[in-house]
């Protein structure tokens, strides 16, 4: 407690008379007065800004979490049905892409728009899973990134170009996340019988997983975070696959799920990673 108020009591300053004589005699024309309140004032601007851009990557994140609630309904036998909830995701997709993401790159314009990257790069990567589950959903493919990226090109007020920086890394971590929906999706096709499915997604998801292993950044652990989710992701779809196929003759297809989930998935540390 002592220690504490000693702290505060050493974090204050006084101003003397001297200088309170300095401050009142300044003109409002101080050179150095201008400077920086115009040092002030470009700050103030610079935070303004990050929290708008933070505002809008929420709502991204919002938006692209329903789109993916929606695309998970697209389990159904009924082609009309599915072809409507495709229809309705893209539509979707697109309105993120002409509104928020776009008020994002006009946010940008004339900006270094690394220095607000960490305001919007979460609401870029739930877009990219968003956009990238209903690409395989539809298409049964992923956009590569120069696709996507030509996706983000805009025009200004005045008709002038302006385009949202896509780093490669927010549409690698995107790719990640996607994987787990995809997870899902296995885990939903099994609980309705569809198996053939699952077995498809499995084999997709190993074609991202060996693509993550052959990924080098050392020390940025978000990558290897996600790198260990997405293996953990495939694991249990492999048990998934497995089950079906061991197991499948004497569990009626559409008991597996409750098997598999009483069942832990084997989570070894990936040493790739780690």
């Amino acid at each position: 407690m002592y220690k504490s108020k000693a702290k505060n009591k050493r974090s204050k300053y006084s101003v003397g008379d001297k200088a309170k004589e300095t401050l009142n005699s300044l003109s409002e024309d101080n050179p150095v007065l201008l400077m920086f309140r115009e040092y002030g004032k470009t700050l103030d601007d610079k935070h303004d800004r990050y929290e708008r851009i933070v505002k809008l990557s929420r709502d991204i994140t919002i938006e692209s979490k329903r789109i993916i609630f929606l695309l998970h309904n697209v389990n159904t036998d009924l082609d009309d049905k599915r072809l409507k909830v495709i229809e309705e995701a893209e539509q979707r997709l697109q309105t993120v892409i002409d509104t928020q993401l776009k008020a994002v790159a006009l946010e940008l314009k004339d900006q270094d728009s690394y220095q607000y990257h960490k305001a919007y790069t979460a609401g870029l990567q739930e877009f990219i899973e968003a956009f990238a589950f209903c690409s395989y959903i539809k298409e049964e493919t992923v956009k590569n990134w120069k696709t996507m990226d030509g996706l983000f090109r805009y025009e200004s007020e005045e008709k002038q170009p302006v385009s949202l920086v896509f780093p490669h890394v927010d549409f690698i971590l995107g790719l990640a996340d996607f994987t787990g929906e995809l997870m899902r999706r296995s885990l939903n096709n099994l609980g309705m019988g569809n198996v053939e499915e699952c077995f498809k997604l499995c084999n997709f998801v190993r074609h991202i997983n060996t693509g993550f292993l052959g990924l080098m950044a050392p020390g940025y652990k978000e990558l290897s975070r996600k790198a260990y989710v997405l293996r953990q992701s495939l694991t249990k779809m492999e048990l998934v696959c497995y089950n079906i196929r061991i197991r499948g003759s004497e569990i009626p297809k559409h008991m597996l799920l409750s098997v598999i989930e009483s069942n832990d998935a084997n989570e070894n540390e990936d040493e790739g990673f780690f």
